[in-house]
């Protein structure tokens, strides 16, 4: 995988965003010290408390001891995860960080929840999924009373993160304000269909058509090439899951066949599938299933267990590439 630039940047002092913006709130705050970093970020965290609000955290680890001991006790208040672990695959931020989070309150009862899916370091691989993510927050929560701020570090992250940042968040929180502002290029369905690009080229890698009736051999051959690049226990368990609902999936929904392919990619194995169906909803695979839900929870599966979910549809089909750490 090839690292995201990191450039410096001139940016400075962010500060928390305006909390009248309607049922949704999605502002970006763009820092460049730690100082901005919890001027824009403690505040937001203790207003959420006097107002009695739920606010949950969710930022790498590093940042997260930042506003935990910037909280002090304050901090028991907060529910606080290291978005390195719970956000590694952006596919799984909607489902299991964001909505589970905010399901769990009342409806109409403002959540807040600050959300930092993208940080230096991010891969190049990793980066057009988070993008996707962040442009398809404001579809999987339009309406809903709940405002998640987006921190971006403003002096490490490339100009197009930030530009991205600008066009998916309807309003920014540049440097040296103290207000939010609306977001002249705001275009998240832009973002998401910018960023569903045709997948690099795989290796040479075996390739194994499959069918209706040979369900069994794609999950068993996926193990087993698993298993030869180093893939063990719980790993390789997710690898024959994913294996068998992608699958499963390209037979119900996509023409009745497809092809799989393993290989091993900078330390990683990689499963792909593709077929001759076409994904048309960007957020299959993001929403949390109900409890009465009867199936549709193969993608979400999908997204819950591997550590980087890509896909790219077009006129020709759909791609799903996986990738599960060694």
């Amino acid at each position: 995988m090839s690292a995201v630039a990191e450039p410096p940047s001139g940016h400075r002092a962010p500060a928390a965003p305006r909390q009248d913006a309607g049922p949704f709130d999605h502002p970006a705050l763009f820092y460049g010290d730690e100082r901005e970093y919890l001027d824009g970020t403690v505040p937001f965290v203790r207003e959420a408390l006097a107002a009695g609000e739920p606010v949950a955290v969710a930022v790498p680890g590093e940042r997260l001891t930042l506003i935990r001991d910037a909280l002090g006790a304050d901090a028991d208040g907060v529910r606080l995860l290291d978005m390195r672990e719970a956000g590694r695959n952006p596919g799984r931020i909607i489902p299991g960080v964001l909505r589970a989070f905010a399901d769990a309150h009342p409806a109409g009862r403002r959540v807040r929840i600050i959300g930092e899916p993208i940080w230096a370091g991010r891969t190049g691989t990793e980066y057009p999924a988070c993008a996707q993510h962040e442009a398809l927050i404001n579809a999987a929560f339009r309406g809903r009373t709940v405002t998640i701020l987006c921190p971006y570090d403003a002096r490490r992250l490339d100009e197009r993160v930030l530009a991205d940042a600008r066009a998916t968040h309807p309003t920014v929180i540049p440097s040296g304000s103290r207000r939010a502002q609306g977001s002249a290029a705001y275009d998240p369905d832009g973002v998401v269909a910018r960023y569903n690009e045709p997948l690099p080229p795989v290796p040479d890698a075996p390739v194994f058509p499959f069918d209706a009736g040979s369900l069994p051999q794609a999950r068993h051959l996926a193990a087993d090439a698993g298993a030869a690049l180093g893939l063990t226990g719980v790993r390789l368990e997710d690898l024959a899951l994913v294996t068998a609902e992608l699958t499963t999936n390209s037979v119900v929904h996509g023409a009745g066949s497809g092809v799989l392919r393993v290989w091993s990619e900078d330390g990683f194995v990689v499963c792909e599938v593709r077929d001759g169906g076409r994904l048309t909803d960007p957020l299959a695979g993001r929403r949390p299933a109900s409890r009465d839900q009867r199936g549709g929870r193969g993608l979400l599966l999908v997204n819950l267990v591997s550590d980087l979910v890509r896909m790219h549809t077009g006129r020709d089909g759909t791609t799903v590439r996986c990738w599960f750490a060694l």
